[in-house]
């Protein structure tokens, strides 16, 4: 529990440098190396000094390094978990009006749009990534959770969608 609780303090630590970048820094690896400093003077043995760095390092979506310990598994699910569900869609949209983008651009192929720009709205977080994050929950009781958050998102944006059109 205390490699999975400084691990769940530090994960985002270098958050603001990928922001910054326009997400050419990955938030995770640079996280790692940041948190480092601080957890080396921790009363900790090595494995778990080691463990809170690899916990931090494979919590993000797109990273390389996956998630292998029971804690780094743990985080990745609920760093996962977070970003779904009625806080999901809060956050996406929260996001895309952070980087000016519009509220829905039909006009475009989501699918191609440029992140961190004007067509990054928060459906195509939803299309792009937060549809998707449900599949790669790691643990039961994770997935039990993600699975319904994932239902309540997948409606929310039906719905959006028929309001924006003018069906509702």
């Amino acid at each position: 529990m205390e490699v999975l609780l400084i691990a769940a303090y530090l994960h985002d630590i270098g958050r603001c440098y990928q922001d910054a970048s326009d997400g050419v820094v990955c938030h995770a690896k640079k996280g790692a190396r940041m948190a480092w400093p601080i957890i080396r003077k921790l009363p900790l043995t090595e494995g778990q000094k080691k463990n809170i760095l690899h916990c931090i390092q494979a919590h993000r979506f797109r990273g390389n390094a996956g998630p292998v310990t029971p804690e780094a598994k743990v985080l990745f699910d609920a760093d996962k978990i977070d970003s779904i569900g009625a806080v999901g869609v809060a956050r996406a949209f929260l996001f895309a009006g952070e980087v000016g983008a519009r509220l829905h651009n039909p006009e475009i192929n989501i699918e191609e749009a440029a992140p961190y720009s004007r067509d990054d709205t928060g459906f195509r977080e939803y299309r792009v990534k937060l549809r998707k994050i449900k599949d790669r929950i790691l643990t039961t009781e994770g997935k039990r959770l993600a699975d319904e958050r994932h239902d309540f998102m997948k409606k929310f944006f039906e719905r959006f969608l028929e309001e924006y059109e003018g069906k509702r």
